[in-house]
């Protein structure tokens, strides 16, 4: 690896803030005492700091030279509403919320980055620093860019950078075009008409028409979606009725539907209100039919990519690369700002969870599990790259 250097010297500073972070985790929205640390510490090292944006929005400007070049690099700042198990120092301090999926991690990655911009500057233009609040299913990329994020911070491409568990620590993993799916919701009740059990003739059974709706929109993925196209239904959710022995009034149905692409998903969220108000018109039933996209695919650049892949050789080597990553239907916010600019999302490796010590739980360490813990080893890896990426897209003439 060719890491930069004073980042190194810097990795025990970076550390603390980590799990400073960890050990106060904040919820979506709620990063008061995150974006004063992130705000501080830049404030700290001599950077204009802009506050507000998606309410608790951090964007930190550092400018050099005359060019009128710029570039953003995006951390996420939220933790999720869950309890952790692990009894480390810097576990959380707060009960039911908890950084399980590194966003910590993220966070001090770039003010380490921040940090060495900011001495260095050895590069010419516009660095933006953009912490996002509310990755986790508040849509803090899309409140940000609402908020004016593309118009007060004119930029020609963004970056982002998340760790994968699972992944040989410090390796970097990227795929061009559609890398993470979209998020969406379905909400679905049926409206039969109760009766006793022992008399269903004189009712309308819901339970049963669930039961057909639930078959009958596994044959969208089936039959109406080409094969060649990736995309998944699941049910999750199925609530009805409260005794043995009666038929109930409704049944709901809830779940998720992921895709890599907008037509698809278009034709499923046709294909789901078709079939279910057709079945329930065919039972004399009637039917609620809701559903909600909540974040886009996730689709990666191909320009971009491909300079941050050689970007990535530079500073791990080749030989950790992967620039042909398997998609995940995993969703992320930062396809909002890839929808607004181009860009590139990538996959830093977490490795297997050997780099906990004493004090973490019995679980995996794997995203969005109470024994998760950010590996702090990445701290001057990320730090690095994010240096080296402005350094060779804004380059001193």
């Amino acid at each position: 690896m060719k890491l930069v250097e004073p980042i190194i010297a810097f990795q025990s500073e970076l550390q603390q803030i980590r799990r400073d972070l960890h050990a106060h985790p904040e919820l979506c929205y709620e990063e008061v005492r995150t974006s004063d640390a992130v705000a501080a510490k830049l404030t700290e090292w001599g950077i204009p700091v802009v506050r507000g944006l998606g309410l608790t929005g951090v964007v930190g400007i550092i400018k050099n030279g005359s060019s009128n070049r710029a570039i953003g690099l995006r951390a996420d700042m939220d933790a999720l509403p869950m309890q952790e198990v692990n009894t480390f120092a810097h576990a959380s301090r707060h009960p039911g919320k908890m950084h399980a999926c590194g966003h910590d991690g993220h966070t001090a990655m770039l003010l380490g980055a921040a940090y060495h911009l900011a001495r260095q500057r050895d590069f010419d233009g516009t660095v933006y620093l953009v912490f996002q609040p509310a990755e986790e299913g508040g849509a803090g990329a899309r409140r940000m860019i609402e908020d004016g994020l593309f118009e007060r911070f004119p930029m020609d491409a963004i970056y982002g950078m998340h760790n994968w568990p699972g992944y040989a620590a410090g390796t970097m993993n990227v795929c061009t075009g559609p890398m993470m799916g979209s998020s969406n919701e379905f909400h679905v009740t049926v409206k039969g008409k109760g009766a006793h059990a022992a008399q269903p003739h004189n009712g309308i059974d819901p339970v049963m028409i669930a039961v057909q709706i639930a078959q009958a929109w596994q044959t969208i993925i089936t039959r109406n979606k080409s094969p060649l196209d990736t995309a998944v239904l699941s049910i999750t959710q199925i609530h009805a009725g409260s005794a043995t022995n009666v038929i109930p009034d409704t049944a709901q149905l809830v779940g998720t539907v992921r895709t890599f692409s907008t037509s698809v998903l278009d034709m499923i969220e046709r294909r789901m209100q078709v079939l279910a108000e057709g079945i329930a018109a065919g039972f004399e039933a009637e039917l609620d039919f809701t559903f909600k996209r909540n974040y886009p695919p996730l689709i990666n650049h191909a320009a971009e990519t491909a300079f941050a892949v050689d970007v990535m050789k530079e500073v791990v080597g080749e030989d950790r690369v992967n620039a042909h990553v398997e998609p995940t239907m995993g969703a992320e916010d930062f396809a909002f700002f890839l929808q607004q600019k181009p860009g590139c999302y990538i996959f830093i490796g977490n490795g297997e969870g050997d780099h906990r010590t004493g004090g973490h739980g019995l679980g995996p360490c794997v995203l969005h599990n109470g024994s998760y813990d950010f590996n702090d080893n990445l701290l001057p890896i990320g730090a690095s790259f994010w240096v080296r990426l402005v350094e060779r897209a804004l380059p001193l003439r």
